[in-house]
């Protein structure tokens, strides 16, 4: 069987690694944990179930984890994080590529879990997620929503089963994360000196939540649908308005 580290970055992340380490075992034959220095029981937890960790100072969402993943000792490396774990189907889904070789990259799509809520429509499901390729032929990139760029085409094949997502546990970490996320948002648009007019500050959150909502069909995963495209939609909202503020006291 072929050998497959699986590789975490951690911050505080007490109520939520113990259900990822689990999931892990079995199926990965070693466990990187990078912290980036947890004043919680996010270290101890890791190293009792197994797991190598190495503390490092935050360096950034794509940074950090290419800095995980040169940890491995394995190519083939499976990028998790702490707040996610693999369902039995993915798992049996895993255990059979490493038995028949692994090659090229493979994804699954992640299935997230809202303040108790299985979210199953929207842009929420299927969020299909590239997480085990060779460490050698690929890397992250970019400040959120990293992607993995490959220094040459591979071969993508999609496996059976669902990443588990437990995104959020209570609704004010959800809005929490909307305004840390669009302010990196805005200021790597704004340093890459992109601009946006007023009128796209004003339209692209309800153009946002239509989407989301009724052409995605987010309507029908009920009140907590309508939370997360209400909140998505705001995102947006905070994302473009930042922006255009930023040039504008530029201009000042």
């Amino acid at each position: 069987m072929q050998k497959l580290s699986a590789v975490i970055i951690a911050f505080n992340e007490e109520r939520n690694i113990k259900r990822c380490l689990h999931s892990l075992q079995g199926v990965a034959d070693e466990i990187i944990v990078v912290d980036s220095y947890s004043v919680d029981n996010t270290a101890s937890i890791c190293e009792k179930h197994g797991a190598k960790v190495v503390q490092q100072k935050w360096q950034g969402y794509s940074e950090q984890k290419n800095f995980a993943n040169r940890l491995a000792s394995h190519d083939y490396i499976l990028s998790i994080d702490a707040d996610e774990a693999l369902s039995e189907e993915l798992r049996s889904s895993i255990l059979n590529i490493k038995n028949e070789g692994l090659s090229g990259a493979y994804q699954f799509n992640r299935l997230n879990n809202y303040c108790g809520h299985w979210i199953k429509h929207s842009s929420w499901y299927p969020d299909t997620k590239l997480r085990i390729w060779n460490k050698n032929k690929g890397e992250w990139q970019g400040e959120i929503h990293e992607t993995i760029a490959f220094k040459t085409p591979v071969n993508i094949q999609l496996l059976k089963g669902d990443l588990l997502h437990y995104s959020y546990y209570e609704i004010k970490e959800h809005i929490a994360q909307a305004n840390k996320f669009s302010e990196i948002a805005a200021e790597d648009r704004y340093r890459k000196g992109k601009t946006v007019n007023f009128a796209k500050v004003l339209f692209a959150p309800f153009f946002k939540f239509i989407k989301e909502y009724f052409i995605k069909l987010g309507i029908l995963d009920g009140k907590a649908g309508l939370i997360v495209c209400m909140i998505s939609s705001h995102e947006t909202f905070l994302k473009y308005s930042k922006l255009y503020f930023k040039h504008l006291s530029k201009k000042d």
